[in-house]
């Protein structure tokens, strides 16, 4: 396993020219231009050997100095190459580099597209609702609160091996997160969803993971846990950007098997 170094190579330093947008992009489209350059760059070094398996990528700090770019820019990129399958994040330790194979996606079934459909719009409502959400309850939370959140996950993991019996330990973690925002519509809005808020209870989220169910439900938790200690110290903006990224996998592998699956008609039909 090898040290990297955030010096840029002349192709980091052209994807980082080709990074520059218009001033006049309004600005979430603008950060989502850098945060697709980012991704484009650190795909082609991972492609090209230049990042081999296993290697740790520069933290998110040293991402930001070496490519001019703001933190939000770096989550959403970070986002978006776990969820392509190419790296991986490790709780407290750092993102490394995954081994060829693990970007493969999965296709949806067509039976399957409504479903899909459906979960990405509330993803997308929950990426709203829920960082803010977890921003607020670093703020505001209880002792008690706090402890019923890691009962929550200590009840998850226990359960790992029935994955079924995962998701009202799931549900529970994230409806306590919204009851200690102190503002009681938060918590409503998460009750009356109920358990459909959590994607595999109505698609296959292990299988567009392409993990089995064990090391995916591990890996859900995991991410938990950062929401849970950056809660527990007291920090908004930790909060809600680890909620944020653990929100937005589940958004970036279910859009991309939406779009392999609309892809997937027009390729048969060249036989």
């Amino acid at each position: 396993m090898s040290s990297l170094s955030t010096g840029q190579t002349p192709a980091d330093a052209s994807a980082a020219s080709a990074d520059v947008v218009p001033t006049s992009m309004p600005p979430r489209a603008r950060s989502r231009s850098l945060a697709h350059g980012l991704v484009d760059s650190f795909s082609r070094r991972i492609q090209s050997g230049a990042l081999r398996p296993g290697d740790k990528l520069p933290t998110e700090s040293e991402i930001v100095r070496a490519h001019g770019v703001s933190r939000t820019v770096v989550r959403e990129a970070l986002s978006r190459l776990q969820a392509g399958g190419l790296v991986e994040t490790r709780h407290g330790i750092g993102t490394f580099v995954l081994e060829p194979g693990r970007a493969a996606i999965f296709r949806l079934e067509p039976a399957d597209m409504a479903n899909a459909v459906d979960v990405l719009q509330v993803l997308e409502l929950r990426i709203s609702l829920e960082s803010e959400s977890a921003a607020l309850a670093a703020l505001r939370r209880t002792d008690a609160q706090l402890t019923e959140m890691r009962d929550a996950l200590d009840a998850f993991e226990a359960n790992v091996g029935e994955a079924s019996e995962t998701v009202s330990q799931d549900f529970r973690f994230h409806l306590q997160i919204a009851r200690s925002t102190g503002n009681r519509y938060y918590a409503d809005i998460m009750s009356h969803l109920g358990e459909t808020l959590i994607p595999r209870t109505r698609v296959n989220s292990p299988r567009l993971a392409m993990e089995d169910a064990g090391a995916y439900l591990r890996r859900v938790n995991r991410e938990h846990e950062e929401i849970y200690e950056a809660i527990k110290r007291g920090d908004p903006e930790a909060a809600r950007a680890a909620m944020r990224l653990h929100l937005t996998n589940s958004r970036e592998r279910l859009r991309r098997a939406q779009e392999e699956a609309g892809r997937a008609p027009a390729a048969d039909s060249r036989g």
